[in-house]
């Protein structure tokens, strides 16, 4: 008797691909360069380099028209994608859609089909201990096969990505093998492998794939025309269930997702939902988290409708909750500034569920955030960044765009402002 994963290789080998992305880069050769001042007396004494960087990533076929899956991080920046066949072949191909959030980007093949594909699996099906596959391209040696098994599930806080919902697995992957596929013994995609915990930079055993419940909802997204994958608004915002909480709620052990804030006109308030109840369930699947609840909204899609478990002060409870687009944005409520002031050039805007959802910023958020700050402009030049929440000016607290105009319209001979990123408060004085 003779054991091989053989027939299954050449069962899927030939739709992961090797990915590479080009991209120009402009080194400075002074450290000068760049500088107003020193530009403007030196000028083209002090020219910058260009210079082309190129990075090597994996991919998988998933439909046979030419749609490759593969990582953001791949992908990011590039100006150039080629995508490389196991049989040879090399083909351009472009960018039809890319999400930061979960690192996955979408991208079609220019060429002439069909190519070959690896179906989607069912990542709900899988258990810790089930075999798997790694396929991909590490080190840029060639297309390589690895295998293990599945070590853990839902894991979060790995420290890769904003995502919380990884596979992880100890089949060996390594540099090279990002955006690549993880297949069981069907032959069927159940992940894309992202990311590896390292102290050296090869493979330690400890290896992170996306779902592929959710990599199947990304690239139809895509394949469907659209620019922007959007997870399901349910107008609540979540938090971790600490032990100590559990404690005082009598909870056995710390799961589910406590509910922090419902917003009055959301699908969440008008289901029943209110803050402090915790869910633990979702159609039947368990929430460990609040980043496990969140893969389960983005699988779901908009649209449905999703039965939660939930732990009230009633008790043990169904509710049923509709998944619903985010608002629209109010184009009014979105505008740049102008005039003699530190906020100058930047594009600023009402804090909506939507550009909560986009900047990854809690659901609860009330104010303004700047979207946008060209490096050229004043803003930019005193160091704003996009996802800076503008807090209070000069004394008065920024509730909105309108106050904040109202505020810069006014004029000052200095400005005090306060700031919020990433969670810190920020003060300044500007003269």
């Amino acid at each position: 008797m003779m054991m091989s994963f053989s027939p299954l290789v050449k069962a899927t080998a030939p739709a992961v691909v090797n990915v590479y992305a080009d991209r120009m880069v402009r080194r400075r050769s002074s450290p000068f360069a760049g500088d107003p001042f020193f530009e403007q007396f030196f000028g083209q004494r002090m020219p910058n380099r260009t210079e082309r960087q190129s990075s090597l990533g994996s991919g998988v076929i998933v439909e046979s028209r030419g749609i490759v899956v593969t990582n953001n991080h791949v992908i990011e920046g590039a100006d150039d994608i080629r995508v490389a066949l196991a049989d040879g072949r090399e083909f351009e191909s472009r960018l039809l859609l890319k999400d930061e959030r979960f690192d996955l980007a979408v991208l079609a093949i220019d060429g002439a089909g069909p190519f070959p594909v690896i179906e989607f699996g069912d990542t709900d099906a899988i258990e810790v201990g089930d075999i798997v596959l790694a396929i991909g391209n590490p080190f840029g040696v060639g297309q390589t096969v690895t295998s293990g098994i599945v070590s853990a599930l839902a894991r979060n806080r790995v420290g890769v990505s904003d995502f919380g919902f990884f596979i992880q697995t100890d089949a060996a992957i390594n540099p090279g093998n990002s955006g690549g596929a993880l297949v069981d013994m069907n032959g069927r995609l159940i992940g894309i492998n992202t990311a590896i915990f390292s102290r050296s930079g090869g493979s330690n055993g400890i290896g992170f794939a996306i779902p592929a419940n959710l990599v199947r909802a990304v690239a139809q997204t895509a394949e469907s025309g659209g620019e922007v994958f959007e997870r399901p608004y349910i107008g609540a915002t979540f938090a971790s269930v600490t032990a100590e909480i559990a404690e005082a709620l009598g909870l056995e052990r710390a799961t589910g997702a406590l509910i922090t804030d419902v917003r009055d006109d959301g699908p969440s308030a008008d289901a029943g939902l209110r803050a402090g109840d915790i869910v633990v369930g979702f159609n039947g699947q368990p929430v460990e988290h609040p980043d496990a609840l969140g893969y389960r909204l983005a699988t779901a899609g908009v649209g449905a409708s999703a039965d939660l478990t939930v732990l009230s002060r009633d008790g043990r409870k169904t509710v049923t909750v509709k998944l619903v687009t985010p608002p629209a944005d109010d184009p009014r409520d979105r505008r740049t500034l102008d005039g003699r002031n530190p906020f100058a050039g930047a594009t600023v805007s009402n804090i909506t569920p939507r550009i909560a959802d986009q900047l990854r910023l809690p659901g609860s958020l009330r104010g303004v955030i700047i979207t946008e700050v060209p490096r050229q402009s004043l803003a930019g030049r005193y160091g704003f960044r996009p996802g800076d929440m503008i807090s209070e000016i000069n004394g008065v607290e920024v509730a909105d765009v309108d106050v904040l105009f109202a505020i810069l319209d006014e004029g000052a001979s200095f400005w005090r402002f306060e700031i919020i990123r990433d969670g810190r408060r920020i003060r300044q004085v500007i003269r």
